[in-house]
């Protein structure tokens, strides 16, 4: 389906997403059948995770031990990484927050930043929340995964907690983006398909999940350190795996974070109610507090930028 096309659905599309998830259906499903799309569109995966903010707060506050058991296997494959200096870490796709949190409380080390982003304004929300309540002190704003808002290399580790998950058929796109961004290492943590068995992997091609996430790293050049199933798993039928990719050339560390204008790659700078790409003339707003840097939230203000740089 083209671009044209998939935006003149988009209303039809959200309202048999929301009509399938008020009605406890599957709210991609319904997309896919709706678009007759094979695989998961990025509009639908925005309005899939939309229509699910506050369920992983809730989830979190209702099964804490869960939660933390989840975050302290991530913390440990993250903690080697992050020791040698005072890092950095982003996790892409961070949802409400509910990983990064426990994250960072369980890492047992100074950070120099951490933050994360997601495609949906409201789990952003319902992560600063989270966040607050936790007194964790970390960044998040609105961002695209395959066009995240940073400079290249500008932070030591990202990591994944199940959040490339549903974006089959974009593997290399995303692995490449990651990798961009990381200036020591990446950390995915998703379903890998080619250890997971008959049952798994029939429903991960059913939701069209990735595959072949390491056969995509290589290709890109990355160095596969790790590589495995984890012990702890949520769902039987959706296997965490662990891919961790780490980088030769590493780009100086620096201790302020580099962004960057998702649609030009101009230098962007946080100016109070905005970000601004000076340089292009282009600017991206902050809605309630929350920075809404992703491709389409860009403005054209030549007279803005002209202004400011006065």
């Amino acid at each position: 389906m083209s671009s044209n096309s998939a935006a003149l659905a988009f209303g039809p599309v959200v309202r048999a997403m929301r009509e399938a998830y008020r009605n406890g259906g599957n709210a991609m499903e319904a997309a896919r059948a709706l678009l007759g799309a094979d695989a998961n569109l990025p509009m639908a995966v925005l309005v899939a995770y939309d229509l699910q903010a506050g369920t992983y707060v809730d989830s979190a506050r209702a099964q804490p031990g869960r939660t933390e058991t989840w975050c302290s296997q991530l913390a440990d494959l993250l903690r080697p990484l992050v020791t040698h200096s005072p890092s950095s870490i982003l996790e892409v796709g961070v949802g409400e927050a509910t990983t990064l949190a426990g994250v960072v409380e369980q890492l047992g080390v100074t950070l120099r930043w951490a933050g994360g982003f997601d495609v949906s304004w409201s789990r952003i929300d319902a992560a600063r929340g989270w966040l607050a309540e936790r007194h964790v002190a970390a960044e998040t704003f609105v961002g695209d995964l395959f066009a995240i808002p940073l400079a290249d290399g500008a932070v030591d580790v990202v990591y994944s907690s199940h959040s490339l998950e549903p974006n089959g058929g974009r593997e290399l796109e995303a692995v490449g983006e990651c990798l961009r961004v990381a200036r020591r290492a990446v950390v995915l943590v998703e379903p890998l398909y080619e250890l997971a068995g008959p049952d798994a992997q029939a429903r991960m091609r059913s939701h069209g999940y990735v595959r072949g996430l390491r056969d995509a790293a290589e290709s890109l050049g990355a160095r596969v350190v790790d590589y495995r199933l984890l012990p702890y798993t949520g769902n039987p039928l959706n296997p965490s795996g662990v891919l961790v990719l780490e980088k030769d050339a590493q780009s100086p560390a620096t201790d302020q974070l580099a962004w960057r204008c998702p649609l030009t790659h101009a230098p962007l700078t946080p100016e109070g109610d905005l970000f601004l790409a000076a340089d292009v003339g282009i600017a991206y707003p902050v809605m309630r507090g929350i920075p809404l840097l992703r491709p389409e939230h860009g403005v054209v203000a030549s007279r803005l930028a002209d202004t400011m740089r006065r």
